[in-house]
């Protein structure tokens, strides 16, 4: 007989990897689209919904309660053992919706390593003392300009918001919920009620460099960015190329460069070392090669860390914008499409976090988040923390996105051992 005292609770938890990895490799085939690299589960198509069915089921062979929610979001509920009924429910999960040629982790993995924690609870004798949901959440990618399944949840969402909301193609967000079968007009019902909800704990994909290159196992992220997302249309003159002398040109698209140009400078003037500005999409008019571009619009999405200074980087962007347009001739409109304040995630979850991967041996740092996630706006009606694993190259929203499966075992077992 051994002297070595048989563990119990969570020291007891064990993930089965490659249950896990059972799971990503089937929701991912139906996310696979022949002719298409990457995963393509865009938010409310068939593939999206498709997934959100698949994890249905998954759930219900867990011995969940499963449902669906009134704007698309699915959750798999474990009823306390002994703890009364009405008992506030520690949620853990991300979301399944992809963008488009996305990577296979991102968002996936934080609803399946849920799952797979609870699992891992159940197996190991662990009879919860308040409910527990694993939740994936709708349209997390913004497709249609926010989080909308995290924000109805939390009771942010409006009629207005729903009616008003459209895609980059001109889809109307209230018109692809009733081809899945949704009701737009139900939206508000999905708001959970205040008190409802002790914690959300929340795994993800770094998407970017920092744990890889320092070789920590895990990350533990105290702030969530924010963001403000611009569309900006600078107009001139459509003109003849060989005929129009350059000093008499209002060339839309030199003022998109000009602006482009002087983005370091904003960044390093109104930014912290978090900052972060993109032009990530832009399109010329009339877009072709011997015509001068009457007609430039483009997307700028803003970060950083503080609130103060992002206002401070929009400024010195419409200052940016002013310049460039003052020296080309040209008109401008800027279109705000949404506003995002940092924030703070609580700090009781992130060194209970730091204090689990200390017991387990991993490697970790706090870090801040670029990226936006479910967990911040979880925050604004309960605790809620966010755990990192590496990204192999610091690659996401790409079909190379990936993460290595050692890593991937260390962050279900935190996730695991901190849903405990």
């Amino acid at each position: 007989m051994s002297d070595t005292p048989r563990q119990s609770g969570p020291d007891a938890l064990s993930i089965d990897l490659g249950r896990l990895k059972a799971d990503l490799a089937a929701v991912n085939r139906i996310g696979t689209i022949e002719g298409l690299p990457g995963i393509n589960r865009v938010s409310f198509s068939d593939a999206d919904m498709a997934g959100r069915r698949w994890l249905m089921q998954r759930l219900g062979e867990a011995g969940l309660a499963a449902r669906m929610d009134a704007v698309g979001n699915v959750f798999g509920r474990w009823e306390a053992g002994d703890g009364p009924g009405d008992a506030a429910a520690v949620l853990a999960g991300s979301h399944l919706d992809s963008v488009p040629m996305g990577g296979p982790l991102d968002g996936s993995l934080g609803v399946l390593a849920a799952l797979e924690g609870v699992r891992a609870m159940m197996e190991a004798g662990i009879a919860p003392a308040r409910p527990v949901e694993v939740v994936c959440t709708a349209d997390e990618e913004g497709r249609f300009g926010g989080m909308l399944g995290a924000q109805a949840i939390a009771g942010l969402v409006t009629p207005e918001w729903i009616e008003a909301a459209v895609d980059d193609a001109g889809v109307r967000l209230t018109d692809a919920m009733r081809a899945q079968g949704l009701d737009p007009g139900a939206a508000p019902r999905a708001a959970r009620e205040p008190g409802s909800i002790a914690a959300f704990l929340e795994i993800h994909v770094e998407q970017g460099p920092v744990l890889e290159r320092a070789g920590d196992a895990v990350g533990i992220v105290d702030v969530v960015s924010g963001c403000f997302n611009w569309s900006v249309t600078l107009s001139g003159a459509a003109n003849h190329s060989g005929s129009t002398p350059m000093d008499m040109r209002r060339d839309a698209f030199r003022g998109l460069a000009a602006f482009g140009a002087g983005i370091d400078d904003i960044v390093a003037r109104a930014g912290t070392r978090e900052a972060k500005l993109t032009v990530g999409k832009a399109a010329l008019r009339p877009n072709f090669p011997h015509t001068i571009a009457g007609e430039a619009e483009f997307s700028i999405i803003g970060r950083d860390v503080d609130e103060a200074a992002m206002r401070a980087l929009a400024e010195a962007c419409r200052a940016g914008i002013a310049r460039a347009a003052g020296a080309h001739g040209l008109g401008v409109e800027i279109r705000e499409l949404s506003w995002l304040a940092p924030v703070a995630l609580d700090a009781g979850l992130a060194d209970m976090l730091r204090q689990e991967a200390g017991r387990l041996g991993y490697a970790h740092r706090t870090l801040p988040s670029g990226g936006g996630h479910d967990a911040q706006t979880f925050a604004a009606i309960t605790r809620s923390a966010l755990i990192f694993v590496p990204s192999v190259g610091g690659i996401s929203h790409a079909p190379e996105e990936w993460t290595e499966w050692a890593d991937i075992e260390r962050g279900a077992t935190l996730l695991a051992r901190a849903l405990a």
